[in-house]
This record gives structure tokens, C-alpha cells and sequence, in this order.
């Protein structure tokens, strides 16, 4: 078994300690998730441990032979090469087999004494060449490429035509290529719509390395990570489970530390109430003294950032009709593109109308037709009686003023009953402490955006227009405001890739396609398992395997849709309850270490009494450990079936 071992990494920028005695091991099928708030350190740390990075200090062990990728979240450099080409680049391992086969034929085809041992090496190099996989990587490059969105028309097109978020893709391509054994991915979904998420993460199942993934997107990390390493103050805890069992945990120590705080405060608030009461005193001076040391001895108590519950309410929604927006005949295209054509839909009052598909698809821009900001299409778009729209677009912090502070720019919209909440407001958005003084000029994109966000959602509206609102939103911030959305007494269409927040918020579903929109209503599990099935197909197709498929199984399409859902929440039932068994095997199998190691203490062995209770106990352990597995193994089998 290939394991990584990370021990002792230390690293600081100034006085600014960024990570502290860091440790960890991961070995194949590990499947983790790092955890922490904006700024701990979370892509410092995989930059180290990749070695895109030099730490102060740091101890890596990993089994000989054994490959580490790391795909970063920004700065991707892609090379002056086609699309295809600069996946290609993931196959790089090779290249100095290929230069000695190269050499090899030279001398074998010149003849000579060492002729034979040539040709002897030059076809074990081909042997190890064709049981890579190398001679059919056409096929699986096209195979991942066309997994992450795109068609074949693209594929010799230059790579650094496309957008930044598509040459992410093409990096990731090339990551994936590259067959690694341990694989650190910082955001890899960030700019994947909702298919190649999907595609990624079935891929990554399969994936028989180790994984550690830093990622936003709650839905992902539930479904792909069986344990959660949470970086805070610089310093690594590790805790069992996906991301959901990490965050219930993790509340429950929250409250805890709370308490904690709490308590600390208050013992700090009455030394310093001592201390200014006898500073002056000289009797009490020693006293004094040796407070002021403990105080400044004391290390303060701190809540993680990323798991402080933060709260926002939308201001009332005005009254509305119950037809809140009617779409008459809409067709719209650019140039030969038709992007919508003689499309017609209904949004009613109180509907969360989700809006998803393939990158280019046309979300953004019936967004703009919605909100008035592109009018340039034929048909009619019908705001319903006493309508009020608030547009969220992805470009909307142009929008700002760029001489205002963060604070000033939140408080132009506000209204006066909540400008002493702007500050929290602005910290639920991750501007805290002096952030709120910056100029809106010298923001990031992303904090712009998010600013943006801030000031529409604090204008009275009935309808809401979001697109891709989570964009650059943390965990934490997306529950806020996907609690304020739930409670929003208005009406809402929101473009989203966040498969996550679409589950918990949508009553209805627009997916656009090639194949044109579809709606669903409702039950985003049976959404997610037609988008499943229709990918599978489409990869039967590529692989031209699609009528051996027909003739061998039966067609999943025909199933119903409460078959489906049924077949879908048994088996999320199944993985949570074996996920839950091995947890208590692995803290059963603790206790059992610990008895046996009483057990051979020698000054136990005289003891009868105390001999024959720990081997009773021992027995039961052993008895529960068994059935244990036992009811593991069945779910574990049920679950496969499911999955069939």
C-alpha cells in the first residue's frame, strides 16, 4: 500500500505564524476534505506539501516510486499548444522511456554486437509502455476532456482561446492524466457547471489513489470525502466522516468553546477591573503585577471564522400578483447561434426557480432578458402586478463606487433601521475588522462581487434575479444566505451550479441543454439522476459501446421517477449507515487495543479478579466487533446493489 507522511511542517510570513507542527498520513482511497476559514492557509498548505512552495520546515515520507499532483486554484499557465495538446502534457511521465526507446531502435537497427540486448530492452520498454495504457491515451484523453464539457470541435482549437475558467478545465485534464497517487485538488469545481461536476465527481470514485480537496461546494465534499481536516490558528485536526458530520461535530465543540469564551471574559473582565482599581496601590502592587502577567500570558479563546453562524434577513417583499413573470414565444440567438427558440414559461409568486446547465447554454442571458438589461430578442416578457426587481449579475460590481468604503458603499442602500447592523452584515460577508475601511477601488474581483451582493440584497424587492450568487461565498456564508432566501417572502430565480444550495432551495428546476430547456419540478434527486443517466449514455456513445450496453442491461431510463428516488435516498441511507458502522469499528477496535494491552500488564497477572473482568470484557468487545462487521458487510453489499 503507497502512503504520504507529513510531519513537522512549519511555516511564517513575518511574525505571522501560518501553519504550525503540521501532520497528517494519507494512503490510497484516503478521501479528505480541508477544512478553514478564508486566509488560514488551506492552499498554502497544499502548495507545501506539493512543493510549489518552501516551508520553514517540513518532513515528507511517501512510498518510493509514488507520483503527487496539485491542482491550484488560480495562476494557471497553459502552454502555447491545442486543447488536446496541453492535456497531452499529463502523459510527460514518459518521456524518458520514449527518448530511450528512441536511442534503442538507433542501435538496433545499426546492427552490432549489442544488437540483441537492444532489441531485448527496446520490448520490455514496450511492455511497460502498453500495460500503462499509454498506446490508448487518445482515447482516454478524449474521454476526460469531453467529461469536463468540451466537444470535438475543440480539441485542436489554440487552448489559450478559451476562457479562464475552461483552461481550468484543461488544467485539471492534464492533472487527471497524469495518474497520480496522491491528488490535491484546491476548488477544482469552482468553474465547472453542473454536468462536468457531476462527471468529476464519479470519476474521482473510481480514482484508486489517495485525495485531499479543498472545496465550497458542501454537496461535493458529502458526497466524495469520508474524512475532514479543519486548519485553525495554524494548527491541523482531524475529524471522522463527510463534510456534514463535521460541521455537527464541530457545533457541538462550538458550543463548548462559547461557554469557554464566555467564562474567560468574564475572569478577564474582573482582573482588569482589580487591576485598575489597585494599579496604584502600593500595597496591592504585587498583586497587580502578577495579574498583568497572567493577562498577558492568557491565550485568548477563538471561534474558526468559517463556522461562526452568521444571520441575514431580507427587508419585506412587496405585495405581488400570484403571476409574478410571463415568457411569450421568446427566441433569441447570436448570429447562426439560436440560443432560445419560441420558448414560453410562467414564473408564479413564492417559486425558487433554479436555472442550470452546460456553460453557454443561455442561463445568463435569460437572466438579462428577465431583468430588462438585454432586450434584444422577439417574443414578450411580462412583469406581473406591483412586480419589484433586484438583479444580481456576475458582473455587477462595476456597478460600485470606487471612491466609497466598503462600509460607506453597504451603507448608501441601507435603510436606516439597519445601518447599526452593517457591520455584521459585512463580517457575515467576509469583510471584518478594518476591511470595511478600504476603498472600494482596491477590492479583489471577488470582493467586489460579493459587496455587490451585499447591496442588493438589502434593497426591497419581490422578485429576485441572482446569478451565481455562492460564486465567492464560503461555506458559511452560503448557508446564511440560503436560510434568508428560504424565509424571503418573495419570488426568486437564481442561476446556480451549487448542487447543494439548488437541493435546498429549489421548488423548480429550468435545465438548458443542446436539447433545449427543460423544466422539473421540483425534486432536484430525480434532476440529478436523468443529468446522470444522460451523461452515462453520452459516454457509451464516445466509446461506441452504447448497442452492447442495450442488448446486455436493461434501459434505467424507463424506471420511474419514484423508483429512482426511492433507489437514490436507500442507497445515501446505506452509505451514511456504513459510514457510521465503520466509525464505531474503529472505536471499538480502540477499547479491544486497550484491554489486551491492560491485559499483558505484568502486574496484572497476579490480580485473578481483575484478569477474569478484562477478559469477559474482551469477550463482549469481541462479540460487538463481529456482529458489527457483520452488519457492515451486508449494507455494504445492499449498497452495491443499489448502485447497479
Amino acid at each position: 500500500m503507497r502512503t504520504l507522511q507529513i510531519q513537522d511542517v512549519n511555516l511564517a510570513f513575518g511574525e505571522r505564524e501560518i501553519l504550525k507542527n503540521i501532520g497528517f498520513t494519507m494512503a490510497e482511497r484516503t478521501r479528505a476534505a480541508l477544512a478553514g476559514a478564508n486566509g488560514s492557509g488551506k492552499s498554502t498548505l497544499l502548495k507545501v506539501i506539493s512543493g510549489a512552495m518552501k516551508a520553514d520546515s517540513m518532513t515528507l515520507s511517501v512510498t518510493k516510486g509514488s507520483r503527487i499532483s496539485y491542482l491550484p486554484q488560480s495562476d494557471i499557465v497553459l502552454p502555447e499548444k491545442s486543447v488536446y495538446a496541453a492535456a497531452e502534457e499529463g502523459y510527460r511521465r514518459f518521456e524518458t522511456i520514449l527518448e530511450e526507446m528512441k536511442a534503442l531502435e538507433e542501435r538496433t537497427a545499426g546492427g552490432g554486437k549489442d544488437a540483441l540486448s537492444a532489441a531485448e530492452r527496446l520490448s520490455e520498454c514496450h511492455e511497460m509502455l502498453s500495460s500503462s495504457g499509454y498506446y490508448e491515451r487518445k482515447q482516454r484523453i478524449e474521454s476526460i476532456l469531453f467529461g469536463l464539457g468540451f466537444r470535438k470541435s475543440d480539441l485542436m482549437r489554440p487552448a489559450r482561446e478559451f476562457s479562464g475558467g475552461y483552461q481550468m478545465r484543461i488544467a485539471l485534464a492534464r492533472i487527471l492524466l497524469e495518474d497520480p497517487d496522491f491528488l490535491f485538488l484546491d476548488e477544482p469545481t469552482n468553474y465547472l457547471d453542473i454536468e462536468a461536476m457531476i462527471w468529476l465527481e464519479e470519476y474521482l470514485k473510481g480514482f484508486d489513489g489517495g485525495l485531499m480537496v479543498v472545496s465550497h461546494d458542501q454537496g461535493f465534499l458529502d458526497d466524495m470525502v469520508s474524512e475532514v481536516y479543519e486548519l485553525f490558528n495554524g494548527r491541523l485536526t482531524r475529524y471522522a466522516g463527510n463534510y456534514s458530520d463535521y460541521l455537527k461535530r464541530r457545533e457541538e465543540e462550538i458550543k463548548e468553546i462559547e461557554k469557554a469564551y464566555r467564562k474567560q471574559q468574564s475572569e478577564i473582565e474582573k482582573t482588569e477591573a482589580f487591576i485598575d482599581r489597585f494599579r496604584y496601590k502600593a500595597t496591592k502592587s504585587r498583586q497587580v503585577q502578577s495579574r498583568i502577567k497572567a493577562l498577558d500570558k492568557l491565550e485568548i479563546i477563538e471561534i474558526p471564522q468559517h463556522l461562526r453562524k452568521l444571520s441575514f434577513s431580507f427587508p419585506p417583499a412587496p405585495h405581488s400578483g400570484n403571476d409574478v413573470l410571463a415568457a411569450e414565444h421568446i427566441s433569441k440567438s447570436y448570429g447562426s447561434n439560436a440560443i432560445y427558440n419560441d420558448f414560453s414559461f410562467l414564473v408564479r409568486k413564492g417559486e425558487r426557480l433554479a436555472i442550470t446547465g452546460r456553460n453557454g447554454a443561455g442561463k445568463s442571458t435569460l437572466l438579462r432578458m428577465i431583468a430588462g438589461v438585454d432586450t434584444d430578442y422577439s417574443g414578450t416578457i411580462r412583469d406581473g402586478a406591483g412586480v419589484r426587481k433586484a438583479y444580481f449579475a456576475q458582473d455587477t460590481e462595476n456597478t460600485l463606487n470606487p471612491a466609497n468604503t466598503v462600509l460607506e458603499e453597504a451603507e448608501s442602500l441601507a435603510d436606516t433601521k439597519d445601518i447599526p447592523d452593517i457591520r455584521n452584515l459585512l463580517g457575515a460577508f467576509l469583510f471584518s475588522d478594518d476591511d470595511v475601511f478600504k476603498r472600494v477601488s482596491v477590492l479583489s474581483g471577488g470582493e467586489k462581487s460579493r459587496l455587490a451582493l451585499l447591496k442588493i440584497l438589502l434593497h426591497p424587492s419581490n422578485l429576485l434575479l441572482l446569478d451565481e450568487p455562492t460564486n465567492h461565498l464560503d461555506i458559511n456564508a452560503k448557508e446564511m444566505l440560503e436560510k434568508a432566501i428560504a424565509s424571503y417572502g418573495g419570488t426568486v430565480i437564481f442561476v446556480s451550479h451549487d448542487r447543494h444550495f439548488i437541493k435546498n432551495l429549489a421548488t423548480r428546476i429550468l435545465y438548458l441543454s443542446e436539447e433545449g430547456p427543460e423544466f422539473f419540478d421540483g425534486d432536484y434527486s430525480y434532476f440529478e439522476y436523468k443529468i446522470e443517466e444522460k451523461e452515462k449514455k453520452l459516454a457509451e456513445e464516445s466509446h461506441g459501446k452504447k448497442k452492447a450496453k442495450e442488448n446486455t442491461q436493461p434501459d434505467k431510463s424507463v424506471i420511474s421517477r419514484e423508483e429512482a428516488n426511492q433507489r437514490r435516498n436507500r442507497l445515501k441511507t446505506l452509505e451514511r449507515t456504513a459510514e457510521k458502522l465503520l466509525n464505531e469499528l474503529d472505536a471499538l477496535g480502540v477499547k479491544l487495543d486497550a484491554i489486551n494491552n491492560e491485559i499483558a500488564l505484568p502486574e496484572n497477572y497476579s490480580d485473578a479478579a481483575k484478569i477474569t473482568k478484562l477478559i469477559k470484557q474482551k469477550e463482549e468487545l469481541e462479540k460487538t466487533i463481529s456482529e458489527k462487521e457483520t452488519e457492515w458487510m451486508e449494507t455494504s453489499e445492499e449498497a452495491e446493489k443499489c448502485r447497479e
